[in-house]
């Protein structure tokens, strides 16, 4: 689980195509090594992040190096979700699933409706909740007035980060459930593109060249110097925290057992992070 030489960090976004000028709450990028950090790149939209992960991950794979890639939103559901929309608990059917459903553009993509879609196969009053949109989408509120969820509200590395929201929320201030459904597609994508060179924690054994982590950056990262953007701050500071963490104390981190929810790294080790973070 140790040996990685470089580390990229990815701050993601369920929304629309960003401004030209670098903004918050878009999508950003950051790149470390044992050397340094690399200034962070902002990136538009989700096809212009594929775009510029598939070229690092194939210059990776090609020059030899060992590469982790964390990814600010949930790699897995509460228990019980993906069983109920696939038939199994495995994590990467899910992934599949939501890749055959969802319809992404730079200034359009069809979140809302494949959560409200989901909702009507659950009796209509969840799990999802938060219409973003002007028009009504059959199956999704867009508030929790009358809101039943027949799963579970949070995963267990969620009880674990105060702090951290659910991911049935879609709209609105914290909404990483759109994060997430427009981010595993891309995942399913990039792991069937780079297999068999992509490992995907904690689901497998990370035994091969390039890693994919979940992360979240507020677990140990404080408020943004002035003059930085808080994502561009957060994907500095953890790549570069990464970086600069001993093997032993990396793989320390990353020990965990195989769970279909998927975990947040840096649980239950926050003293450790922010060390080598100071």
């Amino acid at each position: 689980m140790t040996g990685f030489d470089t580390f990229v960090m990815v701050d993601w976004s369920g929304g629309n195509q960003g401004p030209v000028k670098p903004r918050a709450d878009a999508i950003w990028a950051c790149v470390a090594t044992r050397d340094g950090v690399v200034a962070p790149v902002y990136l538009r939209h989700r096809q212009m992040a594929e775009a510029w992960l598939a070229d690092l991950l194939d210059d990776a794979c090609t020059t030899g190096r060992r590469v982790l890639v964390g990814f600010d939103f949930p790699f897995g559901y509460p228990s019980g979700f993906g069983a109920a929309l696939t038939g199994t608990t495995d994590p990467f059917a899910l992934w599949h699933w939501f890749a055959d459903r969802i319809e992404d553009a730079p200034t359009a993509n069809n979140r809302f409706d494949v959560a409200g879609a989901i909702n009507l196969t659950q009796g209509g009053r969840g799990p999802f909740w938060g219409n973003g949109l002007k028009r009504d989408v059959p199956g999704l509120p867009r508030t929790k007035a009358g809101y039943v969820n027949p799963f579970v509200d949070r995963r267990v590395a969620e009880h674990r980060a105060p702090g951290a929201f659910t991911l049935w929320q879609m709209a609105g201030v914290g909404s990483v459930g759109g994060q997430a459904m427009m981010g595993l597609p891309v995942l399913a994508r990039l792991r069937a593109r780079f297999a068999p060179h992509v490992a995907v924690w904690p689901f497998e054994a990370l035994d091969r060249p390039v890693a994919f982590v979940e992360i979240w950056p507020s677990l140990t990262v404080g408020a943004a110097p002035e003059g930085w953007i808080k994502d561009a701050w957060q994907v500095h500071s953890v790549a570069a925290m990464m970086a600069q963490m001993p093997g032993a104390d990396l793989a320390a981190v990353l020990d965990v057992p195989p769970t279909p929810e998927g975990w947040i790294f840096g649980i239950g080790h926050e003293e450790r992070l922010r060390d080598a973070a100071a």
